[in-house]
């Protein structure tokens, strides 16, 4: 198999090649290599074919020092092999042209990459316990804000008895999303899901623990590629079967990220993602009888009007509130957790300023005038 062959099963192409060459440097031997695997800063990549283990080098580490700045899985990277050893060096992280994110654990600002370069987000559901329309909405807004495409899979259709609601209950709050009921474990439905999946392109898992995610990857690859476990029957939820991120290629050629089992994560963009995923709500504003109007209790308000008539619920608009204040919270957290990195480098800067004119000092240099 070929060397551009090899890379553009993985995702590779022009726009990534131009990148690359832009990074590189004249006179090393550097190689692009994709991410497939990271579990607590140790990162496996596969590079024209063969994977390696690979590392940071200190001046990336040196050079940036924020969490998202770092590899992810699916990102594409500047590496270098190490001697004869099966290992790289990674160098730089090329642009990416999607970026799914989170809110990074025990952090007020900082986000962390959940998945790189992924085409389409495979939102999956479970049709028992896990069921809860509520937590779409938030997962299209999620996808929408990573740049990626949403997709609705609800999982586990064999378990329900009342599928067609539920389906319909969904696709009133995916707005255009594609909702897709299928069977891991009976192979039902999975067939709608190959028109996604295509050489080259590249779809990340998301969902709550106990959703059907490892069920689903082991369907979709035949084999028993990841581990799975029992969900409690009180409240459907799975103990976390998959501990890291890991990149995997299809038998069909597409390319699946699988992640951790996440229930609630937060929005850390901006309010377009929002916009794109009540697009119904939104839409409403507009035909309100005053421009500021608070959607309260004033006279024509085409909200209140539309959830007393049922166009609207009632639930979906408390939602839509939500995640509006959920990220006005985030965006002004981030706004001053970076006022507060701003002021701490001024202080560095004058600090090593006035170090400067001491030693100048002593040593008869006259300030500059």
């Amino acid at each position: 198999m070929t060397q551009d062959l090899n890379r553009a099963m993985y995702g590779w192409d022009e726009s990534f090649e131009e990148s690359f060459q832009d990074a590189s440097s004249e006179g090393t031997a550097y190689l692009p290599a994709r991410i497939v695997r990271e579990d607590r800063g140790l990162y496996r990549a596969i590079a024209d074919g063969t994977e390696y283990a690979a590392e940071i080098t200190g001046a990336f580490r040196n050079a940036h020092a924020h969490s998202d700045e770092f590899p992810a899985v699916g990102d594409w990277v500047v590496t270098a092999p190490v001697g004869d050893e099966e290992k790289l060096r990674i160098h730089a992280v090329l642009p990416r042209k999607t970026v799914f994110k989170r809110t990074a654990v025990g952090t007020t600002s900082e986000t962390q990459v959940v998945a790189a370069n992924v085409d389409t987000i495979f939102i999956v559901m479970g049709l028992d316990g896990d069921f809860n329309p509520r937590r779409v909405e938030r997962y299209i807004a999620l996808a929408y804000e990573s740049g990626a495409q949403p997709v609705v899979v609800l999982s586990k259709s064999d378990v329900s008895d009342i599928v067609p609601e539920q389906v319909v209950q969904i696709e009133d709050v995916a707005f255009g999303v594609p909702v897709h009921p299928i069977s891991s474990l009976q192979d039902d439905g999975l067939e709608f899901l190959s028109e996604y999946i295509c050489v080259g392109k590249t779809i990340a898992l998301l969902g709550s623990s106990g959703a059907g995610k490892s069920t689903l990857v082991n369907a979709l690859m035949g084999n028993q590629t990841m581990d799975t476990g029992e969900v409690r029957e009180d409240d459907s939820r799975g103990r976390h079967t998959t501990t890291h991120r890991q990149l995997v290629v299809l038998p069909t050629g597409g390319l699946l990220i699988d992640t951790p089992g996440m229930r609630e994560i937060q929005l850390t963009g901006d309010d377009e993602s929002i916009g794109s995923t009540f697009g119904d709500v939104e839409a409403l504003f507009d035909q309100c009888r005053f421009r500021d109007c608070q959607h309260d209790q004033e006279p024509g308000c085409a909200i209140q009007g539309a959830i007393d008539s049922g166009e609207l619920d009632a639930k979906r608009y408390k939602s839509y509130l939500k995640l509006k204040r959920e990220l006005a919270f985030t965006q002004r957290r981030q706004s001053e957790s970076f006022a507060q990195e701003e002021k701490q480098r001024n202080r560095a800067f004058s600090k090593m300023v006035r170090k400067s004119l001491a030693e100048r000092k002593k040593m008869g240099i006259k300030p500059d005038r």
